[in-house]
């Protein structure tokens, strides 16, 4: 599926991410089309990344092989009808999503046909090559399976999920938990500011230790519960701190949160 020509329907942050991330791993850029009702954006992506660009969706999707859908989820249905009433023989065609809240059933009967599809839950951090991808399909081949893994492997790692309601989890774990990490640090960062920290040193402080703990946890091979325990002297300040998250019920109000984050996406796929 190499030289196969792969299309990106609505060219986004994610879907500029993507592609920046094929380019730069030897991705046949000519072999790459991105699309965009906004002229703008689409002159910035042809720009940048020396792609073809088009704004007829039915013009990219007539020329390619493989079909990326990275339109938001309410305007799915309208850009599917269009390609279900099209001329195009989409039937060889591998889709793949990145739209939440749509499962694959309801995709294929948007566009009137059970095309193979591949879905995908991706996470922003992929905007930097640190993203994390989840991936499920009921009906693509293992070469296909391994091209989609090798366009999301370009923005981090990604992970083959056993069922589709999978990926209504990994939403919870991977796809909106960045937000988690940044309340949590903005939780922080306002604290400082209060203990008379000027705003520019509260942000370089707050962020600098976040990523100096998430490479402890990347470079050390030990649990994330022992390098808590590591820093945590009996009796001592750390200790203090982490009693007063455990008397909040921190670990509770994270999995009751992850919860909620799950009915919603669960809720959102009756919605849509």
């Amino acid at each position: 599926m190499i030289n196969r020509t792969i299309a990106f329907i609505g060219t986004g942050n994610m879907s500029y991410a993507i592609i920046s991330g094929m380019i730069k791993n030897g991705f046949d850029k000519s072999r790459i089309i991105a699309t965009n009702r906004n002229c703008e954006k689409l002159a910035k992506v042809a720009n940048e990344l020396a792609i073809s660009t088009d704004t007829d969706n039915l013009a990219a999707l007539a020329k390619a092989d493989v079909i990326v859908l990275s339109v938001k989820p309410q305007m799915m249905a309208d850009l599917c009808q269009t390609f279900a009433n099209s001329d195009i023989d989409i039937s060889k065609k591998l889709f793949i999503s990145v739209a939440a809240g749509l499962t694959i059933e309801r995709l294929q009967q948007m566009l009137d046909q059970k095309v193979t599809m591949i879905r995908c839950m991706p996470n922003t951090p992929c905007l930097l090559g640190k993203g994390v991808s989840g991936l499920y399909s009921q009906n693509a081949s293992e070469e296909e399976r391994v091209f989609a893994q090798s366009i999301f492997d370009n923005t981090g790692i990604t992970i083959w999920l056993k069922k589709e309601s999978d990926i209504n989890n990994i939403t919870a774990v991977t796809g909106s938990s960045p937000a988690y990490f940044f309340l949590f640090m903005e939780a922080i960062e306002q604290k400082a500011k209060a203990l008379g920290f000027s705003d520019e040193q509260a942000r370089l402080l707050v962020q600098q230790t976040a990523l100096g703990a998430a490479q402890m946890v990347e470079s050390q091979n030990i649990s994330i519960s022992t390098l808590r325990a590591n820093v945590t002297s009996k009796n001592g300040t750390t200790a203090a701190a982490l009693a007063q998250f455990e008397k909040n019920d921190l670990v509770q109000s994270v999995s009751d949160a992850m919860d909620k984050c799950i009915a919603r996406a669960q809720e959102m796929e009756q919605e849509l």
